[in-house]
């Protein structure tokens, strides 16, 4: 990728300028984020921008792999530029179905479009979208110790209520140079300090050194440190 061309941003990185929804799409996912992470005692998807990374990122193929130093993004071209077209329109597909559904179901139960619903009231509506009841809210960690907090590597194939809860969290939690994360809320949530820029990660200029286990047992992680395995 070190050779492809950079192109500009699709839009100003502090812009809503629409570039796939319409105001009625935007404002409808917009409202579904912010179920998706409420905003509560921290900021939500809503301060996030989580719909305005959504937005860029079914927009084609001007919004993909940011350039390393921040400047822009790479420009695809050729076959993976086509197979990205193609998979986007079918994430289209799923989200243009998706608001349809939510206001169909919204008019039907409670007689207006999803985005003027309550909260009580948008909540039922995406538990019957997704066909599950709401979860308790997310911790750092659950009653297990394991982490609660997962983002999809891929999206092929999801459904629109599973591709609507992965992207939200690539939104909240992702780099904002993808239109997400505004002001980097997302990371000030979990206490992760993050870079102020892309080119920081590759200047020096940001390092999580000091964040690394000290004096670790690596034994404890490679099995044949313990003798395990080994003849």
């Amino acid at each position: 990728m070190a050779d492809w061309p950079v192109v500009p941003p699709p839009a100003d990185g502090d812009s809503d300028e629409r570039l796939f929804f319409d105001d009625h799409e935007w404002d409808t996912i917009e409202a579904a984020t912010a179920r998706v992470i409420p905003t509560d005692h921290d900021p939500g998807a809503r301060e996030a921008g989580a719909v305005r990374f959504i937005d860029r990122y079914l927009s084609g193929i001007d919004a993909v792999y940011a350039a390393a130093d921040g400047s822009g993004f790479l420009r695809l071209s050729g076959k993976l530029a086509d197979a990205w077209r193609a998979r986007i329109a079918d994430l289209r597909e799923t989200y243009r179905q998706g608001v349809r559904d939510l206001d169909a179901i919204a008019r039907e139960r409670f007689g207006a479009d999803f985005v003027s619903l309550g909260d009580p009231e948008q909540d039922a509506v995406l538990e019957q979208v997704s066909g599950r009841p709401r979860p308790a809210p997310v911790g750092l960690t659950g009653e297990d110790g394991n982490l609660t907090i997962q983002v999809y590597a891929f999206d092929d194939g999801l459904s629109f209520f599973d591709a609507l809860v992965a992207h939200t969290r690539q939104g909240f939690y992702g780099d904002p140079v993808y239109g997400g994360n505004r002001d980097r809320v997302g990371w000030r949530v979990i206490g992760f300090p993050g870079p102020e820029s892309l080119k920081d990660t590759i200047d020096g200029t940001y390092s999580v050194r000091e964040y690394y286990v000290q004096d670790y047992d690596w034994g404890r992680l490679i099995p044949h440190l313990r003798g395990v395995g080994r003849t």
